[in-house]
């Protein structure tokens, strides 16, 4: 009876569909590392700590990778499906875990939302340069759209096969540029290490300064990883899968940001990297408005113009990955929130392959009405829709980070059990890890999401937000009381074991 397959009215998800591999998969699709390395890291570079850019993403891998260790302590006692705020309700109660469940929803269905805009707007842009395919950027959003919806509503392993032949290939190609610069012997500096490594390289500036914009943008490449224990009830071996897909995630993602963009820098020449990344990212006359050619241009010096070609649409798989990953994040969330009785109960349900079908279907809807919204307004969908969500889902994701380290501290020093490191010591140490991003990126948030007061310029200045800036800042953290409130009253009510089960 237990291996029976569950049905749509049971309320679990399927059991034993996904292995390390697959939790993997989804992970690093949800880090798009091909985006960062064509989006962020050139940003990093010129605007960040130049040469020493690479040491900040390795810098802050190892910030989260300390953050893992009391993460991965906490899967080995809660399994549940809702994952982050599951962790938050056991260590610090229920209703704070709810709030922290609100949180978590509102980043993965602003990430979600970001990238279909950056989607939409990469996939016009080399359809009609291409191939002479010329249609509106929403065309395409609302077409991944579909096939996001199609393929979250089959069972979890479905999607896995697919995002891991995507993040093969994206990985292979971002390792095999790595590979030619770094064997090479590099460019015209050679490979010196020291330029991108040494602690006065890449914090150089300070944290007000240039390196506070290398690491924030660091940051904000990771969003994803956290995403392993959302599998949990749906892994062979939980206990054990968990941890090693959390530990092998991390890693991964900081070896290929750090390695790449290393790779970057010493193809380029490590002196005067700034200087290359401004001309050739530059576009009548403005600097980085093409980010992507950087990498382009080393993969074409190092291997040929094939591989840039490759890598070009290897993009736009990329962002498809990363949308269904975090469809399929967002989607969990509210079907674990819906079982706890927090959300509608019929959003926790299951279809009869044992996924959400109803809560992939929610955040579907959300997603075509603010798709719908942007269109209608005029919004443009990568200077408003992709900044503007992006920034706000890199802020949500790491307040959550900071609240399930303070809760893993608190749940062993009352029920005991783990050693000292993993429950205690490298918990606090992420906390002060996880603070000093959060300030980085309030402090830049300007720059981040193109949300900087009239009269500043955020390349120069700390804060110094508009209006909207200062909202999207406060949104994660209204939230988070709203939604404690929330369970606050819920668990005084009639549902009240529901929502205690979300923790178990």
């Amino acid at each position: 009876m237990e291996s029976k397959e569950p049905v749509a009215d049971e309320g679990h998800l399927a059991r034993n569909r996904l292995g390390i591999a697959g939790i993997v998969f989804f992970v690093v699709a949800a880090a798009a590392p091909l985006v960062g390395m064509t989006g962020a890291v050139p940003i990093a570079i010129v605007l960040g700590s130049g040469a020493g850019a690479p040491g900040a993403y390795l810098v802050v891998g190892l910030i989260l990778l300390v953050f893992s260790v009391g993460y991965s302590a906490m899967s080995h006692r809660v399994t549940n499906t809702g994952a982050f705020f599951a962790y938050v309700g056991r260590g610090l109660g229920v209703a704070p875990g709810v709030g922290s469940a609100f949180v978590s929803l509102l980043a993965y269905l602003t990430v979600q939302l970001a990238v279909f805009g950056f989607f939409g707007a990469v996939m016009a842009g080399q359809m009609n340069a291409m191939l002479g395919i010329d249609l509106a950027w929403w065309v395409w959003a609302l077409i991944a759209w579909a096939a996001v919806m199609g393929l979250s509503a089959l069972s979890v392993d479905v999607g896995a096969k697919v995002l891991g032949v995507l993040m093969v290939l994206e990985v292979l190609s971002l390792a095999l540029v790595a590979a030619a610069v770094l064997l090479s012997g590099g460019g015209p500096d050679g490979l010196s290490p020291g330029s991108s490594f040494s602690p006065s390289s890449v914090f150089a500036g300070g944290f007000a300064g240039s390196a506070g914009i290398a690491l924030t943008f660091a940051f904000a490449s990771y969003i994803g990883f956290e995403a392993t224990a959302i599998y949990g009830e749906e892994t062979k071996d939980p206990k054990r899968a968990v941890p090693l897909a959390t530990y092998f995630s991390v890693t991964l993602i900081a070896l290929l940001f750090a390695f790449t963009s290393w790779a970057m820098v010493s193809g380029l020449g490590s002196a005067g990297v700034v200087d290359r990344v401004v001309e050739i990212s530059t576009v009548d006359g403005t600097p980085l408005a093409d980010p992507a050619a950087v990498l382009f241009t080393v993969a074409e010096e190092y291997i040929g113009g094939w591989l840039a070609t490759l890598m070009s649409w290897l993009v736009l798989s990329s962002l498809f990955a990363g949308i269904l990953a975090f469809q399929n994040s967002a989607a969990r969330y509210v079907f674990s929130m819906a079982r706890a009785g927090v959300l509608p109960g019929p959003l926790g349900r299951v279809n009869g392959r044992g996924a959400p079908a109803l809560g992939t279907a929610a955040i579907s809807v959300i997603s075509l009405v603010v798709i719908v919204l942007f269109l209608v307004a005029g919004l443009d969908p990568v200077v408003h829709l992709f900044t503007w969500f992006s920034a706000l889902a890199v802020l949500a994701i790491v307040l959550v980070e900071i609240l399930v380290s303070i809760a893993v501290i608190a749940y062993f020093r009352r029920e005991g059990g783990g050693s000292v490191w993993s429950t205690l010591v490298a918990p606090i140490a992420a906390v002060v890890g996880l603070v000093l991003g959060m300030y980085l990126l309030v402090s830049r948030f300007g720059l981040l999401a193109g949300t900087a007061a009239e009269g500043v310029d955020p390349a120069t200045q700390s804060w110094g937000l508009s209006g909207l800036g200062w909202f999207l800042v406060a949104l994660p953290f209204l939230v988070l009381a709203a939604g404690t409130a929330v369970g606050a009253v819920r668990r005084d009510r009639e549902n009240s074991q529901a929502i205690s089960d979300l923790v178990n």
